[in-house]
């Protein structure tokens, strides 16, 4: 029974994943558009741990591999496997990684409280700039764009926003907590 409620949890959160990416809007000046799935990944991450956080987030990247339409929605970058060597590849293959680091931290106690919960989910949204920005300066492209470029296209116009939705991630985990009694690790 514990293991198909883990199954099912997995499987929750990668659908989670995919339905934030459908919330995205494209911006003019970048390839990469702006969505809802860092909050989704770290807050899954949290919730789940960092062994389950990570494969919800494999499984998320399995099935857009796969084809189905679980990436945002664009004009120009194409569905499926694809998508993972174009411009938002590093991001979306910095999820696995960025969901274990929020779990890793959330089961050491860091989900408990909302300011290391803060912390938690920074340290898993600097994975995710730091992949996105990495593949946009050295693999997006040709040959790239350089640093300077990318995080002019990559990071510096998703900063602000995903600081505010990191901060709204990071009060669930507590607030989830003392509502069933367990505030205290």
């Amino acid at each position: 029974m514990r293991n198909g409620i883990r199954a099912a949890s997995v499987i929750l959160m990668a659908t989670l994943t995919a339905a934030a990416a459908q919330v995205s809007i494209a911006l003019p000046f970048t390839p990469v558009p702006l969505t809802l799935q860092p909050m989704v990944v770290l807050l899954g991450g949290a919730a789940l741990g960092a062994r389950l956080g990570m494969a919800a987030q494999v499984l998320y990247l399995a099935a857009g591999i796969a084809g189905l339409p679980v990436f945002a929605a664009s004009p120009v970058l194409p569905q499926g496997a694809l998508r993972l060597i174009g411009p938002t590849g590093g991001y979306l293959m910095s999820y696995p990684f960025a969901a274990f680091v929020a779990g890793w931290l959330a089961e050491r106690g860091f989900d408990r409280r909302y300011f290391t919960s803060v912390l938690a989910m920074a340290c898993g949204l600097a994975v995710v700039f730091a992949c996105g920005v990495t593949w946009l300066a050295l693999f997006a492209r040709p040959v790239g764009v350089g640093f300077s470029a990318a995080l002019r296209s990559g990071l510096y116009p998703f900063l602000a926003a995903d600081i505010v939705k990191l901060f709204v991630a990071a009060g669930i985990m507590p607030a989830v907590w003392r509502l069933i009694g367990t505030d205290n690790p």
